[in-house]
Order: structure tokens, then C-alpha cells, then sequence
């Protein structure tokens, strides 16, 4: 009885591995912008968020369009620097959840209106509750090279 249990939770973890890796991730989902808000970080259990004032929204999108496609385990779902708005998946190395980030380098959409082009940058998990900071620190360490 006990190795059919046993057999039954190995199956059952080989399947939600499977499942994490092979489900599918759709654009109209995860490509989009998040609320308007003023420059500042945004930490949340399930991601994080900054905005930032930047002087050339093109040239800091392509640059950390670069640093980003950099990153092991990293694909683009959707979005080009032309568009002005790219969404990454990166996933972890041992189970290979999937963390969606988009980067919006564009014109100031908040209400105030006053602050000038604006890098927004929105790192959030799929599975689960929290991301254990995964996305906090994923994200500043692409600010600090893209600073560099």
C-alpha cells in the first residue's frame, strides 16, 4: 500500500512539473501595462513594480531589452522596442515557473501627466502567492546594469 502511495506522489509531482513547464503562455494576458502610477517601487507577495523617469525611452528599452534577453532561462512572449512595450518569461532553474515582466519605456500615462517619459517595469509570478522577492531582485539587478 505504502509504494503504491509513493508511487501515486511521484506521479502526481512529475505531472505538475510537466504541467508548469509545458502550460501555455498567453499573450493577451501577461502583454499588457499595469495602472498608471508616479515614479516609485511597488513590491507586492506576487511581484514587483517601478517606475522611473527616464530622458529616451527608445535607447533605455533597447538597452535593457538586451541586459534582459541576457538572462538564462529568459524568452520575450510578446512586444518589440518599436512597440515601445516587451513582455519576458523567465523561468526558474529547477521546477521552471514561469515570472512574466514587462517593460513599458514610453510617454508619462499617469494622471498627473507631469513627470515625462516613464521606464515601468512589472515582474509577477503565475503559480503561487508569493515569489519570495525572486522578481524584486531580479528586476533591480537589471536597473543596476542598465545604470552602469
Amino acid at each position: 500500500m505504502l509504494k503504491y502511495a509513493i508511487l501515486g506522489l511521484i506521479g502526481l509531482t512529475v505531472a505538475f512539473a510537466v504541467y508548469v513547464r509545458l502550460a501555455p503562455s498567453d499573450p493577451a494576458r501577461w502583454h499588457v501595462s499595469f495602472y498608471p502610477k508616479p515614479p516609485d517601487t511597488y513590491p507586492a507577495a506576487d511581484g514587483f513594480q517601478i517606475v522611473r523617469q527616464i530622458d529616451d525611452p527608445a535607447a533605455v528599452l533597447a538597452r535593457l531589452d538586451t541586459i534582459i534577453m541576457a538572462t538564462p532561462r529568459t524568452v520575450r512572449l510578446a512586444g518589440s522596442v518599436e512597440e515601445g512595450m516587451i513582455t519576458y518569461v523567465t523561468r526558474s532553474k529547477l521546477w521552471g515557473f514561469p515570472d512574466y515582466t514587462t517593460v513599458y519605456a514610453g510617454a508619462d500615462d499617469t494622471i498627473e501627466g507631469t513627470f515625462g517619459p516613464l521606464l515601468k517595469v512589472d515582474g509577477r509570478l503565475r503559480f503561487g502567492q508569493s515569489d519570495m522577492g525572486v522578481n524584486r531582485a531580479r528586476i533591480e539587478g537589471w536597473l543596476a546594469e542598465l545604470d552602469a
